[in-house]
């Protein structure tokens, strides 16, 4: 039985409002020229969501089948888990836990007293550690070599305190003074970290692109690749542009549309492209902008 179509997109656009400021749900009728752009995405994440839950069922249904056969096999099974063979072996102490014999977790209680070990009445016996504390021992031991390796050796992550400032420099992103005025400049720094100008580009080819051009050349918009700017090519001021919108330029107001870590995700993708000279470029517009750095391309 399959759902109807309109059933299907109507739970996936609930499960996306869910996660909030998501760039498909910020489209309005402001900007019609996206419509092809969001019709992608939001078959894609349809895709996705479909895959998880056949995923999950398959799963659930593999859970429940082999349940099944435990219990229908199960007076068999502990036929061969007392065998003298099997019960001591590994592989058999396995085959307890389906038999409701938890060996293989809690360990072998021998209740050995040992010799002159009675002080004032307590006994101190002769067992072993519990296996799950001795597996979880040696997955410690295991889990900080590769925590050493990966943040000193390798160096490939951010230490604990490196990564409080990155989150504290993020968390400042949605504290913007005088957010509402658009003649007051903030003074945020072009976020340069990969995965920010990769969701940057995410953003401009979802919203920005069919104005612009996929790698900025200008279309309808201008060329945001060369060194000229109508409106300014410091991050702050691209920042404002982006937020703000250019009244009868149609230039849309991403303000509310996308949150402010967004707009300064995708306002430093656009700082980015300076000076990527993609092919079939609009001629320049504007004017040269001595306060506009270059940022490295993020190709």
């Amino acid at each position: 039985m399959s759902l109807p179509r309109r059933t299907l997109y109507g739970a996936s656009a609930w499960v996306l409002a869910l996660l909030g400021n998501h760039p498909v749900l910020a489209q309005t009728a402001e900007a019609p020229a996206t419509a092809a752009a969001t019709g992608v995405s939001d078959s894609k994440m349809l895709l996705f969501w479909f895959l998880v839950s056949t995923l999950a069922l398959v799963v659930l249904l593999g859970l429940l089948l082999v349940t099944a056969l435990v219990v229908k096999l199960r007076p068999q099974l502990r036929r061969v888990y007392d065998m003298p063979t099997v019960r001591h072996s590994w592989s058999g102490k396995v085959l307890g836990l389906l038999v409701g014999d938890p060996v293989l977790v809690t360990g072998t209680v021998r209740d050995e007293v040992i010799a002159n070990h009675d002080y004032d009445g307590i006994h101190e016996f002769d067992n072993d550690l519990p296996p799950w504390w001795k597996y979880g021992f040696i997955l410690s031991i295991i889990f900080a070599g590769a925590y050493f390796t990966y943040f000193h050796v390798a160096k490939a992550g951010q230490l604990s305190h490196a990564e409080y400032e990155t989150e504290m420099q993020q968390a400042a992103l949605l504290v913007a003074a005088g957010s509402d005025d658009p003649n007051q400049l903030t003074t945020y720094q072009a976020l340069l970290a990969p995965t920010d100008l990769a969701d940057g580009k995410t953003l401009f080819v979802q919203n920005c692109a069919p104005c612009h051009g996929a790698s900025g050349e200008g279309k309808v918009g201008p060329n945001l690749t060369d060194d000229y700017w109508l409106h300014g090519g410091e991050i702050n001021h691209v920042y404002r542009t982006v937020k703000f919108g250019v009244q009868g330029k149609g230039m849309v107001a991403w303000k509310g549309k996308l949150s402010a870590k967004q707009l300064l995700q995708v306002s430093s993708y656009v700082v980015s492209l300076q000076g990527t000279n993609p092919p079939n470029a609009k001629e320049p517009q504007g004017e040269i902008d001595p306060t506009a750095k270059k940022l490295a391309p993020n190709r």
